[in-house]
């Protein structure tokens, strides 16, 4: 008989073990198959949110499983002892579901991130990295900000209140914080109008700013110099100065001057016919673009033509590779013309000419004065 009591007494520890052990039973079922759909995805599908969906979605899975397991659990200890303690349960449960969906939007809008970045450099994707780190920005901060609202409300706090509350501080806030919100927006006008991106190649001749992208923050843009010094220049400073992005070029230019002899005169005309029909046949130069060989200047010591020309490739280090094929092609165009590349001279022209002698007297005589010792 008092085994009967006992057993009646301490049911509810047996029914709480049976609940937890059931949700231990249903997370490792769902891992075995959330795995297993997985590994099919990756294999059958090429579509990048399946198999996002799939990773975000296992671990807040589990939580969930346990959360409302375990509270389920504590409903049972709360009717069988009814402790104070287990009143917070029906909260906390509400928190804990709050959480795991949180956690699995976090987790989705990572992995559909990392996937769109990966094809985006594999050229698989038609997307822009720089439009990719923005949106997902913006949706972790949409999510984490419901998710505090709704949180509250749920605790029993009045939403309403709170974002009156807000909107008063924002004012005080925004006073105190200029600078900081200035550098907000104007991280998200780069992110919406994306003067560059990641990756690109860029210089301001207002301030002494060039390098490569590196990263684009809510507050900083971190750029790497060609000296491979980190160069981290807020957002707001992008707004009040010019930005060059030399990486959307089409084109690279080549513009130079060369001068002949002014005694290689009569070789000018075919030296720029020739210079002219190399550029239109070079393989590297871009045949759509303007293409100027004219002899245009009449210099101290030279005869002066320039070219005026484009490459086809947009590469800095190329480019200089394809400048100077082009440099000593014109190099030996001159010469086969019999013709020579000038430099600085100078002539001195004078009336009469001049004569030298073959015996030369010197400009000054200096009178040498013979002493005797007159002890001598």
């Amino acid at each position: 008989m008092d085994y009967v009591r006992l057993f009646e007494e301490w049911n509810w520890v047996l029914q709480a073990f049976v609940v937890v052990f059931a949700a231990l039973m249903l997370d490792y079922a769902q891992r075995r198959v959330m795995g297993r759909v997985q590994r099919t995805l990756e294999v059958r599908t090429k579509t990048v949110w399946d198999e996002a969906l799939i990773a975000a979605v296992r671990r807040p899975l589990s939580l969930l499983i346990w959360v409302l397991g375990i509270a389920f659990a504590a409903d049972i200890a709360r009717k069988a002892t009814d402790a104070e303690i287990f009143v917070a349960v029906g909260p906390i449960r509400e928190l804990g579901v709050i959480a795991a969906f949180t956690w699995f939007l976090l987790r989705l809008v990572r992995n559909a991130e990392a996937a769109y970045k990966a094809g985006a450099e594999r050229k698989e994707v038609n997307a822009d990295i720089t439009t990719i780190d923005a949106l997902s920005k913006l949706l972790r901060m949409s999510v984490l900000i419901t998710a505090t609202l709704v949180a509250l409300q749920t605790m029993g706090y009045s939403i309403a209140g709170v974002l009156a509350f807000g909107g008063i501080g924002g004012i005080a806030v925004g006073f105190a914080a200029r600078d900081l919100l200035a550098n907000f927006f104007g991280g998200l006008m780069i992110m919406l109008d994306r003067p560059f991106s990641v990756g690109d190649w860029i210089r301001s001749p207002d301030r002494e700013i060039e390098g490569t992208v590196e990263d684009i923050s809510w507050r900083l843009t971190r750029i790497r110099t060609f000296d491979a010094r980190p160069l981290y220049v807020p957002n707001a400073t992008f707004s009040t100065i010019t930005v060059e992005n030399p990486s959307r070029m089409h084109n690279r230019r080549i513009y130079e001057t060369v001068g002949i002899r002014y005694d290689d005169a009569d070789e000018m005309a075919g030296i720029v016919a020739d210079v002219k029909a190399m550029l239109q046949s070079h393989p590297d130069i871009e045949p759509g673009r303007l293409i100027m060989v004219n002899f245009n200047s009449f210099a101290p010591s030279s005869l002066d033509f320039f070219i005026y020309t484009f490459t086809k490739t947009v590469d800095w280090a190329r480019f200089h590779e394809v400048k100077q094929d082009v440099l000593l092609k014109i190099v030996e165009i001159i010469g086969n013309h019999g013709a020579e590349i000038a430099f600085p001279t100078s002539t001195v022209h004078v009336p009469g000419g001049l004569a030298l002698k073959e015996e030369a007297e010197p400009a000054i005589k200096f009178p040498v004065k013979m002493v005797e010792d007159a002890g001598e």
